[in-house]
């Protein structure tokens, strides 16, 4: 598949200018309802089998049914650090290798990482929406910044994550006395749809499915689906 990015910059760079790029790119997130019932969903995740080798996983699911349909893997050497706030600039590029063996681009792609839950509000959910100009969600398994109340123990309950005043995502539980996940708009979408199709997707575990067919391939396993791609 070609891919027409939206914005390009170089990925080699220090950390200050790393931090500059999201906050020129961070103001053109936008939080918007989708314009047309969702069809298919991309899990994205990156595993790092070895110190300086990055393996991206992309699993795109029919949805509502949540059966594989497609799915691409790459590794690529990776120079970035590990930086906690700027994992984007260690891992997009191996996403966008992976993405380019889709046969056609996903409704909605759903990262395991921080959308706008993220202290300069660009996580890697929403850094790669921009660049790419899709519906983008970040599906998280741990906190990066803000503050919230518990939410119910039941599966379906969610509360705020909060940033001083402002909302900046959702702790929402996928699961009934399991570990919530913590979910935030990455682009082109708003935090109730995101919210919803996270819960959707979540089956029988705690992470939604494209993202936890993703974490699979990314560990090495092989699904059955129409194209797989490596």
């Amino acid at each position: 598949m070609q891919l027409d990015l939206r914005y390009d910059h170089p990925w080699d760079v220090t950390t200050e200018r790393a931090r500059s790029i999201q906050e020129w790119l961070a103001p053109l997130v936008s939080s918007v309802p989708l314009p047309a019932p969702v069809r298919t969903i991309a899990g994205i995740d990156v595993s790092f089998p070895q110190r300086d080798l990055a393996r991206a996983a992309i699993v795109v699911i029919a949805f509502p049914e949540q059966e594989p349909v497609e799915q691409a893997t790459v590794e690529l050497p990776i120079s970035f650090p590990y930086i906690p706030g700027l994992l984007s600039f260690r891992e997009i590029p191996v996403v966008l290798e992976s993405m380019r063996r889709l046969n056609e681009m996903p409704d909605v792609l759903m990262c395991d990482a921080q959308g706008q839950a993220h202290p300069r509000r660009f996580g890697l959910a929403s850094h790669l929406g921009v660049l790419l100009d899709c519906p983008s969600i970040g599906c998280a398994k741990s906190k990066l910044t803000g503050r919230h109340s518990p939410p119910g123990e039941e599966k379906g309950n969610s509360t705020w994550l909060y940033d001083r005043d402002e909302i900046i995502g959702a702790v929402v539980r996928t699961r009934t006395r399991v570990r919530p996940v913590y979910v935030s708009v990455g682009h082109k979408i708003d935090l109730g749809t995101a919210t919803r199709l996270v819960l959707a997707s979540a089956l029988k575990y705690r992470l939604p499915e494209p993202t936890r067919l993703a974490h699979l391939v990314a560990g090495g396993a092989q699904l059955v689906t129409q194209g797989a791609r490596s």
